[in-house]
């Protein structure tokens, strides 16, 4: 029988392939280092660190029916995600990740979502054909993997219209997918200061100034990293910054994913805003001193 979840994962989900080395880099670098290769995307990222807080997520997505989506699937089942309802391919292959990082951080990445966005809204099925609860009415995490029509259908479908949506936009590069979002004042967006920048068209110069901006643009709430600097959670006239604990870097991809999981994973379980903000900055500090297993 299939588990009850607590929150739907909506995106990308599929293998990071990362080379850390202990040495600063820059372009061009060649360093001794490790290779590793983990479940991972920002749907499943934060799946997998809402399951770590104590809760079961389920996952929408497309995975391919390749012999890496089904080792894929059963690293996901064994670390307590639903995967009833992603969507298997037999012609697409499933995704990847590419990322080099340094002690300085992350040098270069590629995100290989081909699949995902081929697939489109076949990965939303589940919520059309009564296999989960329509209009969904619980809580749901939303990546900017998917394609800019799909989000602007998800930002204006009857689907999701009474859905507890929490939405994050992958990456810098696909921060403007969020706009419809912006401009339909649904959901909390999760962004960086660099990815508030871009969607308000600017740039500023600390969290609390990039929040202030989103919500002038139509966001209905919006969570604002810098990195190792405060963050910002903004909501109305109500504007909340904290600064992070500081610790040695030990890696930063899914350290993003881990801060939304635990900030949503917290406001679940009943926290106020200034309370969740700290639990999720905590968390993010364990990630990328690397004292967190994944």
């Amino acid at each position: 029988m299939t588990k009850t979840a607590d929150i739907l994962c909506i995106g990308s989900v599929l293998w990071d392939v990362i080379g850390r080395s202990e040495n600063a880099m820059r372009q061009g670098s060649d360093m001794p280092g490790r290779i590793t290769r983990l479940p991972g995307g920002v749907a499943l990222n934060i799946g997998m660190a809402l399951a770590r807080f104590g809760l079961t997520p389920a996952l929408l997505s497309a995975v391919g029916r390749d012999a890496e989506g089904d080792e894929l699937i059963a690293a996901c089942a064994l670390r307590g995600l639903i995967t009833d309802y992603v969507y298997r391919s037999d012609d697409l292959p499933t995704d990847r990740y590419m990322a080099v990082e340094g002690s300085n951080g992350l040098i270069a990445a590629i995100a290989d979502a081909h699949s995902l966005e081929a697939a489109g809204d076949k990965i939303l099925r589940p919520l059309e054909d009564g296999s989960l609860p329509s209009p969904y009415e619980g809580a749901v995490a939303l990546d900017g993997n998917l394609t800019v029509e799909l989000l602007a259908r998800m930002a204006q479908s009857p689907l999701l219209a009474t859905a507890d949506l929490r939405v994050a936009p992958a990456s810098p590069g696909k921060a403007l997918r969020l706009t419809p979002f912006l401009k339909a004042g649904r959901g909390t967006l999760y962004v960086n200061l660099e990815e508030a920048g871009l969607l308000c068209q600017s740039s500023f110069d600390d969290s609390p100034t990039a929040a202030r901006a989103l919500l002038a643009r139509g966001a209905r709430r919006a969570v604002v990293t810098d990195g190792g600097n405060p963050a910002t959670v903004g909501q109305g006239d109500e504007i909340i910054t904290l600064t992070p604990p500081q610790v040695h870097v030990a890696r930063v991809t899914g350290a993003g994913d881990t801060f939304m999981a635990a900030h949503v994973a917290a406001e679940l379980g009943g926290a106020v805003a200034q309370s969740a903000l700290k639990a999720a900055l905590d968390a993010a500090a364990l990630y990328v001193s690397g004292e967190t297993k994944i």
